[in-house]
């Protein structure tokens, strides 16, 4: 890893929407410096450029040579072009989510990124959520779980459906605390505002018997996104938004029997889990550099990594075929 003055050297491949809060974290980060910003606008790439004072560039290809780590924030159809080429001229990369558009092209990336020695993580920003990290804690023996991520349609992410640009993120972390086998999946979804399916419902069945029910919307006029957890004994909910994790016990429940009707009474304890608060993007690219610089250990495994585009990617194809998913 070359430095400069005991810091790595960092840039950020497209600051459009999520690539100007890559750069914005970079800068946050006092073990790095921002070597450069690349933007086929160059208007755009000039003023991110002159805000964080350093270099602008319109072909990413020219600014390689001055970074060690790159955050690639490319549209979706050029994910795997850019990274190959990275990853070729022997830079870490993290790549904004999904990797790729298809399995075999991601797993060619992470193929290579293992021959060269490289570091090469996806942008599941989510994972590294406090709330998501006490939830893995918490969560031992899953039943059912709910997922919401449910908001306004923003015409910049038209091109992608709703299942790669927000219910990925869920898929990757119900996969991730359900330790079982996906065995059966159902689909529904139709499109409102694009030509992609901006909403979007799938109902995974894990051979342990758990039951996983993912909502993704892009068309409706509030922000959402919480993810509920019944288990034998509690039930757990996590709104991702405030980092907060509720766990309600139940206490006790009676019921009594007059001439006019039978009321039930039940008490439940609410426990508040104490989550430390902290910028989820900003975590990642931290983690990002100590594994590129210190060999720190990746915190999800390339297995993981390809199981979540692998199902996302199933769920697709049974929105486009209308065949049952397969995994």
């Amino acid at each position: 890893m070359k430095t400069m003055e005991n810091k790595v050297k960092v840039g950020v491949i497209g600051v459009g929407h999520m690539g100007r809060y890559h750069v914005g974290a970079y800068s946050e980060i006092t073990d790095v410096t921002l070597e450069g910003v690349v933007d086929l606008n160059k208007t755009l790439v000039n003023n991110v450029a002159e805000k964080y004072r350093t270099r602008s560039f319109t072909d990413y290809r020219d600014f390689l040579k001055y970074v060690d780590v790159v955050s690639i924030s490319v549209p979706t159809k050029l994910h795997f072009e850019v990274t190959r080429e990275c990853l070729l001229r022997g830079k870490h990369c993290l790549v904004e989510k999904p990797i790729c558009e298809n399995l075999a092209q991601a797993e060619e990336l992470f193929e290579l990124a293992k021959q060269k020695g490289l570091v090469l993580h996806v942008g599941h920003v989510e994972r590294f959520n406090g709330a998501v990290q006490e939830l893995r804690k918490v969560v031992q023996d899953p039943i059912l779980i709910e997922s919401r991520r449910l908001g306004p349609f923003d015409p910049r992410v038209a091109n992608d459906s709703v299942v790669l640009d927000l219910m990925i993120h869920d898929i990757d972390i119900i996969l991730n605390i359900v330790d079982s086998p996906v065995e059966h999946l159902n689909v529904l979804g139709t499109s409102v505002f694009s030509d992609k399916e901006d909403v979007v419902n799938v109902q995974i069945q894990f051979e342990s018997g758990c039951l996983a029910n993912i909502i993704a919307s892009r068309a409706t006029q509030e922000k959402i996104r919480t993810l509920a957890v019944t288990q034998q004994s509690e039930y757990v909910v996590l709104n991702y938004t405030n980092q907060d994790i509720l766990v309600h016990r139940r206490s006790s429940s009676q019921s009594e029997l007059t001439r006019q009707e039978l009321r039930y009474k039940q008490e439940s304890l609410i426990e508040r889990i104490f989550v430390h608060k902290e910028n989820p993007l900003k975590l990642q690219l931290k983690h990002l550099v100590a594994c590129a610089a210190n060999g720190e250990k990746r915190l999800t495994s390339v297995g993981d990594e390809l199981k979540s585009l692998k199902v996302a990617l199933s769920v697709l194809d049974s929105l486009k075929t209308g065949r049952t998913a397969k995994v």
